[in-house]
């Protein structure tokens, strides 16, 4: 049910505070010079090569009997063309072709609408076959912003709105700048809630006071401007130049380019001095690799804006990226071994991008941290885990990534008992489980630590194969999205392994229904309203209202239940009794 005004029920399209004249739920053209970037100028480019590399055939294809004519050709069709005076003709033939190409570009341009109402975000282009594409924006995981270099030159940018499904993405291509950053931010606060929360707060309100509160709402833009107060946050990480070179040289690429040319000039010795020819190429194509990584890597920000995290990265084309809350799903940080004596650390998310995960995009936009120091990784961590206590990050860093030490493990590790399977890795190979995220800890020479928040997790599996079972261990895995961060951690003690499956199970279920990031705007308005005892009874309350598209589903290969095993599976890895039914829940 909607509020109710004096003049009747009052639809949250009614009250939302429309802060572009884009987004006021009616069709919309896209900038008029959209056609020349989306394709103009590529067709620009084929051309002249078709005309330079030719121009034979066309003179023969366009006049089939000039052979047949006295006059002096010099291999140049405007020397052709003067020589002969056909200047006027050739002049109305491209003036007939550009007038056909602008009728094209015209057309598709006028097919070309999009709008914004409530509940989606809809495109409609074509103009012998019509499509029409729409992006609910309960279901927006982001809205990235993207300004080629020609299109910062135009003064224009592309808006993409990230959908939650496989090739769901609805792309705004091209807006100028300044209404591309507007449609973005009434998006992102569209699919806040915020625009129902606006709703339910002005129930019971007159006409005169909703009237009051636009003129109030424009005198505030005047004020602040359109994009308001946080149009150009501050990054909370800055990364030298020096730094993001020095991570590139210190990669695995440089390793495989070292052994490359060792290769290279042991065969040149041992065998023929012709194979030192092949170091050119391949230097250039590193060092293609590097300046591309480099560049792309340049101008670097992230930092905290209302409608969620902003990252902006890219030298020549830059690219903004907007994470919502609630639509991060595991966050990994990564300690490559070359970077270990520098204190540099990685950072990369599994988040819905609308890409295949083997997609190039869909790898750039994983990396929120190209290259940092544990204090940039903490303050990066706090921005995508804000739930996560501060008494924790011990248990992240000096026990996670840095882990064990020697003042004690919280983790389950792998037992003694399987170490030639992990011969290097059996005493940091582990898993932790707090009441909002499970810790997964692996890797000697690349120390990796990944954080599966639980109100994300989509499912929890535990399996095993031949000699896990002769070894009594198992192979746990959460899964999330599709990404570059794995959720699986293998050769665990067996019992260890489905106790955390069961706690892990029952800790979703908790997590999501406690969880409402996904619609910030709307839980922010309820703690402006509600003290803290309300708060406490409406979370209580709250967890017979989860969607069913957040049911976790729990999975187990088949195996008998687990027997009490006296031997140890690792440093500070007691084994717990299974939850039963009927049972006091768990706690980890």
């Amino acid at each position: 049910m909607f509020p109710a005004g004096d003049d009747g029920p009052v639809r949250p399209a009614a009250v939302a505070e429309v802060r572009s004249p884009l987004s006021d739920g009616e069709w919309h053209r896209l900038h008029p010079l959209t056609p020349l970037l989306r394709g103009g100028l590529f067709l620009v480019v084929v051309i002249g090569i078709i005309v330079a590399n030719l121009r034979d055939r066309l003179i023969n294809l366009f006049l089939p009997g000039a052979d047949e004519f006295d006059y002096e050709y010099t291999g140049d069709p405007i020397d052709f063309v003067v020589a002969n005076n056909l200047v006027l003709w050739a002049a109305l033939a491209v003036l007939g072709v550009v007038l056909v190409l602008i009728g094209i570009f015209w057309m598709s341009w006028r097919f070309h609408t999009f709008r914004i109402t409530g509940d989606d975000v809809e495109v409609r282009s074509g103009v012998l076959f019509r499509t029409h594409r729409r992006a609910p924006l309960d279901r927006v995981q982001g809205v990235n912003l993207t300004r080629p270099m020609i299109a910062r030159l135009l003064g224009m940018a592309k808006l993409e709105v990230v959908g939650a499904g496989l090739d769901s993405n609805v792309k705004l291509e091209y807006l100028s700048t300044s209404n591309a950053e507007a449609v973005r931010c009434d998006i992102l606060r569209l699919a806040s809630g915020r625009q129902l929360a606006d709703a339910q707060a002005r129930q019971g309100g007159s006409v005169r006071s909703r009237a009051t509160a636009v003129v109030a709402a424009g005198l505030t833009e005047l004020i602040e401007g359109a994009e308001g107060p946080d149009a150009e946050p501050e990054s909370v990480v800055h990364i030298p130049a020096g730094r993001l070179i020095g991570s590139h040289v210190l990669s695995g690429s440089t390793i495989w380019l070292l052994a490359l040319l060792t290769a290279v000039i042991v065969g040149s010795i041992v065998g023929t001095p012709w194979v030192l020819f092949s170091i050119v190429p391949a230097m250039i194509g590193f060092g293609a690799y590097w300046f591309r990584q480099i560049t792309r890597s340049l101008r670097y920000s992230i930092a905290p804006t209302p409608s969620g995290v902003r990252v902006t990265f890219g030298l020549f084309t830059t690219i903004t990226e907007t994470l919502p809350p609630g639509r991060i799903h595991a966050v990994e940080i990564a300690q490559p071994l070359l970077w270990r004596s520098v204190g540099w650390f990685r950072i990369r998310v599994n988040r819905l991008s609308g890409r295949a995960a083997t997609d190039s995009s869909s790898q750039q936009s994983a990396e929120v941290l190209p290259v940092g120091t544990r204090a940039d990784v903490e303050r990066v961590m706090r921005l995508l885990l804000p739930s996560l206590p501060a008494d924790a990050w011990p248990d992240v860093f000096d026990r996670g990534i840095l882990g064990p030490t020697a003042e004690g493990d919280p983790y389950t590790t792998t037992p003694r008992r399987a170490w030639v399977l992990r011969p290097l890795s059996w005493r940091r190979n582990g898993f932790l489980l707090t009441p909002d995220a499970l810790l997964l800890r692996s890797g000697v020479f690349r120390r990796a630590l990944v954080l599966l928040p639980l109100a994300r997790l989509q499912s929890i599996r535990i399996s095993q194969g031949p000699v896990d079972r002769a070894l009594n261990v198992a192979n746990l895995t959460g899964h999330t999205v599709l990404g570059q961060v794995s959720g699986s951690l293998g050769i665990l003690d067996r019992a260890a392994a489905v106790t955390v499956w069961d706690q892990t199970a029952h800790g979703i279920v908790e997590a999501s229904s406690r969880d409402r990031s996904h619609r910030w705007s709307e839980a922010g308005s309820e703690d402006s309203h509600h003290g803290a005892e309300e708060s406490h009874s409406d979370s209580a309350a709250v967890a017979f209202e989860v969607p069913a598209t957040q049911a976790s589903a729990t999975e187990t290969s088949a195996m008998e239940a687990p027997q009490a095993s006296s031997e140890s599976t690792g440093a500070g890895s007691p084994v717990v009794p299974p939850h039963d039914d009927g049972a006091a829940e768990p706690r980890v």
